[in-house]
This record gives C-alpha cells, sequence and structure tokens, in this order.
C-alpha cells in the first residue's frame, strides 16, 4: 500500500511534468479542505503524507485537560498517558487520527476531486511560468485546428492562438502544418495559459535575423531600426561598431543565403538591408535607395526633409502605391517629402521671386535691417522661423520687439501662402478650362469626309 500511493504520485508528477513536492502539498491541501468541510471550525487538524512510509495522517492538536469539553480538541489526562507517559496538565500533543474512519467515502471522493483540480491549476501555473519567461522569443508548432481565420497552434506542452491580425495577409495554412512565430503574450484563463502569437511583428524580423545571422546574435552588428508592411516589403537598419565587419554583406550571406532563407520564411517578402548612419541625411538617401537623391533639405524643427531624385528614378523612389517612401519615413523617423530634380528646381526658383527682403517688413529701420543682415537674416522668411532668442542677442532689440518683429514676419509668410495657393488654383482653372475649349473645338471641327460633302453640294 505504501508503495502505491507514493508511485501513484510520483506517476502524475511525471505526466503533468509537474515537481513531486508540488504535487504532495496539493494532496495534503486537498484532503485538509476536505477536513475542514466536514469540521469547520477546528482549526488545528493538519494532514501529513509520509514519503516513506508511504502513508497519510490527519493529525489533531489536542490540549491535555481533565476533564473533555470537546473531543477534537481536548484530550484526558489518561489518554493522553497512554500515548506519552510524561504528559502534563496543558500540554499539546499531536493526536495521529485515522484519515478513512474521520472523513468517510463522501470526504475521501471530494479530496479526490479537489487533487485532480488542483494538480490541473499546479500544471496550468508551471506552463504559464514557463511560456511568460519565452515572451520575445521564437515558438514552432503545429496548426492544430482552424477557427473563423484564427489558427490555433499546438506547441506540444502549451496551446497558442494566432490570430487573423497577427497572420501575414495572403498567407494560407491547413491542419498538421508546422508554423514558426512570435511569442507576443501569454495570459491566463479559465481554459490554461493562452499563447498569443505574431507573425506581423517587427520583433519576428528580428528574431529570425538573430537566427541566422550569428553576429546579431552575438551583438556584433545591431538591428538599430525596422520598417515593414507584412507580406510585401521590410526595411532594416544594421550597423557595426567594427570597422572590418561589412553589416548588410553578413547579413545577405554568401550568394544572399542568410537572407534568403529569412525570405522563404515570410513567403517571399522583399527584405532590403540598409546600412544605418547616425547622420539623417545619409540615413534618409540610404534608405530611399536604389534611387539617387541628388538634392536634400532638411527642417529639423519639423522632422522634415525634402528630397529631390533623378527625374527619371522618381517612381523608384516613391515606390508602389508610396510604398518605398512609407517604408523609408518609418525606418528613419523624418517626414520624406520627395520630388523629381525639375520639380525640386522649379520650387526652388518659385521660392527665390518669393523672397521678401528683410527690410520690407514695417518696423524695421535701417540700422535693424543692417544687423539682421549680418546675423544671415536677410530675408523675412528667415525671420519669420527665427526664435526671439536669438534676435535678443542682436544690439537694439529686446524681447518685446523680437516677439513683435516675429509674429509680423509669420503673418507675411502666411499671406504670401495664401496669395500663391489662390494663383495656383487659378492656374490650375485656367488650364482645365483651356482644355475644355480645346476638346470641344475638336469635337466641332468638321470631318474631312463632311468638308467634301459640303464642297459638292455647292
Amino acid at each position: 500500500m505504501a508503495y502505491e500511493i507514493v508511485q501513484e504520485l510520483a506517476n502524475i508528477a511525471r505526466d503533468k511534468n509537474i515537481d513531486m513536492d508540488i504535487v504532495v502539498s496539493k494532496v495534503e491541501e486537498s484532503l485538509l479542505a476536505a477536513a475542514k468541510k466536514k469540521y469547520p471550525l477546528a482549526e488545528n487538524i493538519s494532514i501529513k503524507l509520509d514519503r516513506k512510509k508511504g502513508e497519510i495522517y490527519m493529525i489533531a492538536v489536542k490540549k491535555v485537560v481533565k476533564k473533555v469539553t470537546d473531543k477534537m480538541t481536548e484530550i484526558s489526562l489518561e489518554d493522553a498517558r497512554e500515548l506519552d507517559d510524561s504528559a502534563q496538565i496543558g500540554d499539546e500533543m499531536d493526536i495521529y487520527l485515522e484519515l478513512y474512519e474521520e472523513l468517510g467515502r463522501n470526504a475521501i471522493t471530494t479530496a479526490k476531486q479537489v487533487l485532480i483540480q488542483k494538480v490541473r491549476e499546479a500544471e496550468r501555473d508551471k506552463i504559464y511560468d514557463e511560456y511568460i519567461t519565452r515572451v520575445g522569443q521564437l515558438a514552432s508548432g503545429t496548426v492544430q485546428q482552424i477557427d473563423k481565420g484564427n489558427l490555433i497552434i499546438n506547441l506540444g506542452k502549451a496551446e497558442a492562438i494566432l490570430t487573423t491580425k497577427e497572420q501575414i495577409p495572403r498567407e494560407k495554412y491547413r491542419q498538421g502544418d508546422r508554423i514558426r512565430a512570435f511569442i507576443l503574450d501569454v495570459q491566463k484563463s479559465m481554459a490554461g495559459p493562452q499563447v498569443i502569437l505574431s507573425r506581423v511583428s517587427n520583433d519576428f524580423i528580428r528574431c529570425l535575423f538573430e537566427l541566422e545571422v550569428p553576429e546579431i546574435f552575438e551583438r556584433v552588428i545591431e538591428i538599430k531600426a525596422i520598417a515593414r508592411e507584412p507580406g510585401e516589403r521590410t526595411k532594416i537598419a544594421v550597423y557595426s561598431a567594427d570597422e572590418r565587419i561589412d553589416p548588410v554583406g553578413a547579413c545577405v550571406g554568401i550568394k544572399g543565403v542568410r537572407v534568403q532563407a529569412i525570405v522563404r520564411e515570410l513567403n517571399n517578402e522583399r527584405i532590403d538591408i540598409i546600412p544605418f548612419s547616425s547622420n539623417p541625411e545619409v540615413f534618409v538617401t540610404r534608405s530611399l535607395a536604389p534611387a539617387k537623391v541628388v538634392h536634400i533639405d532638411v527642417f529639423e524643427v519639423e522632422t522634415a526633409m525634402t528630397v529631390a531624385v533623378e527625374d527619371d528614378k522618381l517612381s523608384l523612389a516613391i515606390g508602389r502605391n508610396g510604398q518605398n517612401a512609407r517604408l523609408a519615413s518609418k525606418l528613419t523617423g523624418w517626414k520624406i517629402n520627395i520630388m523629381s530634380e525639375t520639380e525640386y528646381n522649379e520650387m526652388k526658383k518659385r521660392e527665390a521671386e518669393d523672397l521678401i527682403p528683410v527690410g520690407s517688413l514695417e518696423g524695421i529701420g535701417a540700422k535693424i535691417e543692417e544687423r539682421l543682415v549680418a546675423a544671415d537674416i536677410t530675408t523675412v522668411q528667415k525671420l519669420a522661423k527665427t526664435d526671439p532668442e536669438t534676435l535678443i542677442e542682436i544690439e537694439g532689440i529686446g524681447q518685446k520687439t523680437a516677439e513683435t518683429l516675429i509674429e509680423k514676419a509669420k503673418a507675411m509668410v502666411a499671406e504670401l501662402a495664401i496669395r500663391r495657393k489662390e494663383e495656383e488654383k487659378r492656374r490650375k482653372e485656367e488650364e482645365a478650362a483651356g482644355a475644355t475649349d480645346e476638346a470641344k473645338s475638336e469635337t466641332e471641327m468638321p470631318s474631312a469626309d463632311e468638308s467634301d460633302d459640303a464642297k459638292d453640294e455647292n
């Protein structure tokens, strides 16, 4: 009997992959719960499992008294000395009770049900503890079920879910297919721990590169930024502090073997690997490759850039549906306005025509104008972008004057912008009207056959 109890508990521990100490504690907890159910007021009861003997004891701590008034908490001196000759009035003794006789068949059945529940809870807690530490890592499993587009993945020890929004668009899976994904989160539920997977997360790309490129895993090469449109295209910026290492070449691998392994995992999603630069202009230029940047204007306050590329490379720089430009912007963190070289030159020409000398602004005399020009604030447009602190440093300009001049400059620039928009609108309307008139005249013009017929009639 002793062997059977311990062996059975050992089998439970092995089958459920739970530590034997936990199983034993759950047995004791479940039996104690059954005892408390029968004796709700007895706070002196405990349960102990002796592994060596294979016996389970119900122990009641009783006080030695002359006359017993409560059998559950007290024992007479006479009975106590039968167990221990040295027992005295007022002593407390551990009395071992027959578990089955005390609790009965129903209580033991209840204890068994509680044990099953507690073992199940312990199993769930163990799985949760294991997978919560794996959040941020890759997991592989088998598609077990497809429920309204959501994939239920069997990871072996746990069940995971890959929701439709975390799946790469246009990917199709069937039951039994192997799948690899990123562990996004682990949540507790009534049915057990729920592992949440993702294949669209940028971190999924990061983990795949760590898997395929040892230099990234060893932190010799660092992934600085990732921009992705799942299923379509990904841009990844890499950097190495070791000048002897080519980060892009290491990620691509010999004959592209490393990056191609990742591309296959992503069902032919296009991957652009870009060398990172701390210089924003260089970084943006590289991110727009293979289009060649010929001009670039930086607006640091707005975190924006105007980029001009060769005329025949404009569509390449923008990409299909603006994808290349969007990803470059996400990757670098800069708003990027892309235009052709011809458009850029025309814009610069218009800007030059719109430049207003700073002396034209009301309130600026000859001396102030001279000092502003000396500080390289030559136009109203530049003045509008200058902060008051810079102006205060100029002799003769105080805080109030600086704020007033900047406000006037901004108002003049805004008025000019409105006027330009109105002119542009009129120009487009005139062009549209001209095109309509031309189309109308072509429609009304008689054909060659009609002209010949008219001549014959005459």
